[in-house]
Order: C-alpha cells, then structure tokens, then sequence
C-alpha cells in the first residue's frame, strides 16, 4: 500500500507541473504552488523510508527461505545417511541403499538450488522495482525542483524589472 502512496503523491506532483499555469512568454516554464509542492514532497520523502524497510524486508525473508531450504536439505541427508545405516548389510540390499541414498542427496540438493535460485529471483525482481520506483520518483522531484528554481527565478527578475520600470518612469 505504500509503493501505491508514493506513486500517488508522484502522480499528483506530477499533474500539479502538468496542470499549472504557463509564466508569461514561456510555454516550457510555469507557476506552481510552492506550499503544494514542498508539501508533496515531504511527504515523497517521508514515505520512502518504508519502500526501504519494504526490501529490507524481503531481502530478509529471502535469507530465511534459504535457511529453511538449506536446513531442509541438511535434515534430508541426515534421514538418508541413517536409513543407509539402518539398511542391511547384505551386498545387494546395501547397493541398493547406497543408490537410493545418493538419489535422495542429489535430489535434495537440486531442490537446494531450485529454491535458492527462485528466491534470489524473486528478491531480485522485487528489488528491481523497488529500485526503479524510487529512482523515478528521485528523478521526477529532482526535474520538478528544478523547474520551480527556474519559474521562481525568472519571476523574482520580471518582479525586478517591474519596479525598475515604475522607477525609471516616476523620475
């Protein structure tokens, strides 16, 4: 619900620029509220500490599936070192058993690596998009802060010339 929060705010900032109204002889420039936007992006900034704890979370929860899937595994060889041991001892019967036991290892120990490798694809991916989310939202306050710099700046100058203009008539 988080990333839905972040995303919101990003659209709203967005539509904000997208919707504000053009400065005066520039079609690229525009006036935004100040208070709106520095608002915004508090809030952007207040809710992407929680993205991160999100892949915090995730990276952790991958460690501990590996874990498990590795305590699995462990588990598994121990039940087939113990029912090679247990098997008797008679020359096919302990064929056999050795078979079986190397079967189950080399089984658990695929099923080792198909778990570590789905959640290291899946931590990767989720991520990945975590990643592009917050780059995207660092990017878009970074175009829009930039944007205002120059709106602002190019304001307080007409302001400027206004005075001047009122000054240079009165004398």
């Amino acid at each position: 619900m988080e990333e839905k929060d972040v995303q919101r705010l990003i659209d709203m900032l967005y539509s904000m620029v997208d919707e504000a109204k053009s400065a005066a002889f520039s079609s690229d420039r525009c006036v935004i509220n100040r208070d709106e936007a520095l608002d915004l992006l508090d809030e952007i900034k207040s809710k992407l500490p929680i993205e991160l704890k999100k892949a915090q979370e995730l990276i952790r929860a991958r460690q501990e599936y590996v874990d498990a899937a590795k305590k699995e595994v462990e588990k598994m060889i121990r039940q087939a070192e113990t029912d090679a041991k247990n098997i008797v001892s008679e020359s096919e019967t302990l064929q056999q058993a050795r078979q079986k036991s190397a079967e189950i290892i080399r089984r658990a120990e695929e099923r080792s690596k198909e778990l570590y490798a789905a959640a290291n694809t899946y931590t990767e991916d989720a991520l990945r998009r975590t990643e592009e989310a917050i780059q995207m939202a660092l990017t878009e306050v970074q175009e829009s802060r930039t944007r205002f710099r120059t709106a602002s700046a190019e304001k307080l100058q007409e302001q400027r010339q206004k005075l001047k203009g009122k000054e240079d008539e009165e004398l």
